[in-house]
């Protein structure tokens, strides 16, 4: 089921809604006359692809807030010792988790009532008509833990990967000067204006210094240090053995820093995975930023398709500087994120690359 959820065609339908929603967004940003903290942010932004884009829902922004804040307290305690105290994270996670499902069930059954006007499929239609293919209505419980499912896949590890990319740009002006030189050799940027039609899916995947910058911007700040694995079957490495049954951890960072693919690991340099260089070409695993083998991520596509309709927007429409005297400091727990947030000042763009005086410009809603 989720493999059509994030299948071509599906990723297709969504991309029109996913660029309407991080161009409003990048509105707000940008008539906002104070620096914003871009990875809170960026999680308000992704929470609203994910409910908008992903789901369908039709939720007000008053109560899109709402869900958002109650969303956060549970992510914030989704990790926390199964200790049931009165006062406990685990307990705060409940809670949480309990008042979220309300909410999506209320979301989810207006949806169900209310299906007229839809121009795509988002991807509980798709979850929802291929449970009536194998001759099973879904339960609504079973709809909100899919549902539940789909905005934590799109989430987390997305804003934190969405930071990282704001201030890579940020570090290396020269970068997003190669970007904004692509965009216009591929007829996609013209006099600081996207053209109407340019951004297709195929186009996107087209776009080589780009697929570039994001695959090091996934190597260098990889959001998730790494995974768990049952072992299948007894094997031995370096001397041990280790026994069918055993639940193993491999590290996704550590795999990055030390793979002899990578040169000078240390430095953020997109062309290392240029036709030149191909450095994620060498091996089947010193690249993993979504896993490896059967269960690699299977959101993986849509979060790059993301990212990448991110940095066009950011490389055509926006200008945006630091905040601060000097780059925050980088904590991975409980993903990888700057520890003040990354303070940045947004400003907006006419079409001849001048600041707009918004000023007061409200972000508009997205109709999806």
């Amino acid at each position: 089921v989720f493999s059509k959820i994030f299948s071509h065609e599906a990723l297709e339908s969504y991309l029109p809604k996913i660029q309407l929603v991080i161009k409003d967004t990048l509105r707000a940003w940008s008539s906002n006359p104070e620096p914003i903290n871009v990875y809170h942010e960026t999680q308000k932004l992704t929470f609203r692809m994910a409910i908008r884009v992903l789901l369908g829902f039709r939720i007000p922004d008053e109560e899109l807030s709402r869900l958002f804040e109650v969303y956060q307290q549970f992510v914030e305690n989704v990790f926390s010792l199964p200790v049931d105290l009165p006062f406990s994270g685990y307990r705060r996670g409940i809670r949480a988790r309990e008042t979220l499902q309300k909410g999506l069930e209320k979301a989810i059954q207006e949806k169900l009532q209310n299906t007229q006007g839809k121009d795509y499929a988002d991807a509980l239609d798709i979850l929802i008509e291929s449970g009536k293919e194998h001759g099973k209505e879904l339960t609504m419980q079973e709809l909100k833990d899919g549902t539940l499912e789909l905005i934590f896949a799109a989430y987390a590890t997305t804003a934190s990967a969405s930071t990282s990319l704001i201030m890579q740009l940020l570090k290396h002006p020269r970068v997003l000067e190669k970007l904004r030189e692509e965009l216009r050799s591929k007829g996609i940027l013209h006099n600081g204006c996207i053209c109407e039609g340019s951004l297709r899916l195929d186009n996107i995947n087209g776009l080589q210094y780009l697929d570039c910058v994001i695959k090091e911007v996934l190597r260098l700040f990889t959001p998730i240090s790494g995974g768990y694995r049952t072992v299948l079957q007894t094997f031995e490495l370096d001397g041990f053995q280790i026994p069918k049954g055993w639940s193993v951890m491999y590290s996704i960072r550590d795999t990055h820093d030390t793979a002899p693919v990578f040169k000078d690991v240390d430095v953020f340099d997109p062309d290392r995975f240029g036709q030149g260089r191909s450095e994620d070409k060498d091996g089947r695993f010193h690249y993993l930023p979504f896993g490896g083998g059967v269960r690699t991520c299977l959101g993986k596509h849509l979060a790059k398709l993301f990212l990448k309709a991110l940095a066009i927007e950011l490389a055509s429409t926006s200008r945006f500087e630091l905040a601060t005297r000097t780059f925050p400091k980088i904590t991975l727990v409980p993903v990888v994120h700057p520890v003040d947030g990354l303070k940045v000042k947004f400003f907006g763009l006419d079409s001849n690359q001048n600041e707009i005086l918004t000023g007061t410009d409200a972000m508009l809603g997205a109709t999806v």
